[in-house]
């Protein structure tokens, strides 16, 4: 108690502030997501993106129809994971990297959210597209006048 008592007498009013103010802003990014949650449309598709050094390898469209299915990547030669697909989730299953940090994420299926293996440069990543979206593989045209 001798401790706390000597640590705030050292604490000006200004220190108060902005320990208060800090403490109010980390929690803006769960705001943010939060709202960014409450404007997805609900007939809105959830696709789940899977990228190796930035180029997308794989995509599948998340629903209670898709499959149970497992693919294996191999970045490079001596690195390998193994991703699996049931229903509305998607999960790295196993992989060699040491810290084994996307493995221990475990199951994903809200947009937003993503599994990375940075030994690997994986990149697991949930989106929302809405239906009247146009699909990203069709080229815009554009005229010339």
């Amino acid at each position: 108690m001798k401790k706390i008592r000597f640590h705030l007498s050292k604490m000006k009013p200004l220190d108060a502030v902005i320990i208060v103010c800090l403490f109010i802003a980390s929690f803006i990014p769960h705001i943010v997501y939060g709202v960014h949650l409450s404007t997805i449309d609900e007939g809105a598709k959830t696709i789940a993106t899977v990228k190796i050094a930035g180029e997308e390898v794989y995509s599948v469209e998340l629903s209670e129809e898709t499959p149970h299915e497992l693919m294996t990547f191999y970045p490079s030669d001596d690195q390998y994971n193994i991703v699996e697909v049931e229903g509305t989730r998607i999960r790295n299953k196993e992989d060699n990297s040491p810290d084994q940090l996307g493995v221990r994420k475990g199951w994903i299926s809200r947009p937003g959210e993503t599994v990375v293996v940075l030994p690997h440069k994986l990149i697991i990543e949930i989106q929302s597209k809405s239906s009247d979206e146009e699909p990203d593989d069709q080229e815009e045209i554009i005229i010339p006048l």
